[in-house]
């Protein structure tokens, strides 16, 4: 086909609960008195990985050693009435209205989430039925990669010209999946993001991807049925005890393996591009990637504080907010990464084009630039 492919439209959706820290203090006083023993700081804890002289990961992720919350400063969590089934569908109705586009000119839906509504099924058809499609929907799966993998899969499907326009739906529910006793939980929220892919202008929209599995991450993070007194069986999110050295290895590795992978295949080089969205699954990780490509903190964003972990909702976030405020501009070359574990690594170069955005999650958007927000706050 003519012309490019990339995001047309893009719309976020979170919970209205905010939990702060000091719902943990207030509930869970002893749990947080023995937390250095607690699952967070068996995973984020110094873990020698490198000969290199320098060992940036654990540059970064110092500050927040004596910080039970390890940066978490907010999370938004679902409330009575909420599910992440309803954020995905308010996200897609969101930017289906966003890109003014009604239902019927959806081809194609993609959805992933952890976990979906419908375990073991996924939400796509739901999505499709409730939203009033005429065309096809599928589930797929790539944990907090999601999204770029759905991005590239899009792209792929339009470019080919087998669809028009696609849809692809990201959901997180953490707060269902980790007990509120295992502060593996603390630093995790729940989310949704929807963006719509079609034809752009020549020239813009995404100019190439490079993907990588992250295998050497299986088993350090697992679901586990567990059956508490009194309630039905629950999926929980675990962590084995080696979980932290193993995902600290892979940030390492896949980082510059997929941003200069990606880089490459668009034609260009990292010194070209304006803008670098990181997910940001810990509130040290946007400085981290920064710090080990060479990239001026300013030339990228944290929502760690303001969101937590939000698993594949992460990469659309920033890149919302990014552009929300400005720093993403219609010519700019931006460079997107994510990780996820046990599932894949990747970048994605695109152009930014005039990206119809749905209305703000929140009130005050977040500060740009990778620098933390200390620990101690609320």
């Amino acid at each position: 086909m003519k012309g490019g492919v990339g995001i047309r439209a893009l719309a976020l959706a979170y919970p209205e609960t905010v939990r702060t820290n000091d719902y943990f203090r207030t509930n869970h006083a002893q749990v947080l008195a023995e937390a250095q023993q607690k699952s967070l700081s068996r995973v984020w804890s110094p873990h020698k990985t490198t000969e290199s002289a320098r060992d940036i990961f654990n540059e970064e992720m110092a500050p927040f050693l004596d910080d039970p919350f390890r940066g978490t400063v907010e999370r938004r969590v679902l409330g009575p009435g909420e599910s992440v089934y309803s954020l995905e569908l308010r996200a897609a109705r969101e930017a289906l209205a966003a890109a003014a586009m009604s239902p019927g000119d959806v081809e194609l839906l993609l959805c992933t989430s952890l976990l979906p509504q419908a375990v073991g099924i996924g939400d796509a058809a739901f999505l499709a039925r409730d939203l009033g499609l005429r065309g096809t929907a599928w589930n797929f799966e790539s944990a907090c990669s999601g999204a770029l993998v759905g991005l590239q899969m899009a792209c792929s499907l339009v470019r080919s010209g087998e669809y028009r326009n696609a849809l692809v739906v990201v959901g997180c529910s953490y707060s269902q999946n980790t007990a509120e006793t295992d502060s593996l939980g603390w630093t995790c929220g729940d989310g949704a993001a929807a963006f719509l892919v079609s034809a752009v202008p020549e020239g813009s929209g995404v100019l190439g991807f490079k993907s990588l599995h992250t295998a050497e991450t299986c088993g350090s993070l697992y679901y586990e049925m567990v059956a508490e007194a009194d309630q039905a069986p629950r999926m929980f999110l675990k962590a084995n005890p080696q979980a932290g050295k193993s995902l600290k290895v892979v940030s390492e590795s896949s980082l510059r393996a997929s941003c200069e992978g990606a880089v490459r295949a668009a034609g260009v080089s990292l010194e070209q591009i304006d803008f670098f969205v990181f997910n940001t699954p810990l509130a040290w990780y946007a400085s981290f990637c920064a710090k080990m490509l060479g990239v001026a903190l300013e030339r990228t964003l944290n929502t760690f504080p303001l969101y937590a972990n939000v698993g594949p909702v992460l990469m659309p976030t920033n890149l919302y907010h990014a552009a929300q405020a400005g720093r993403i501009k219609p010519g700019d070359l931006v460079l997107l990464y994510s990780i996820g574990s046990v599932s894949s690594a990747g970048a994605a170069v695109l152009r930014w084009g005039e990206v119809a955005l749905g209305p703000s999650p929140v009130a005050e958007p977040p500060p740009v630039g990778a620098g933390h927000w200390r620990p101690g706050a609320r």
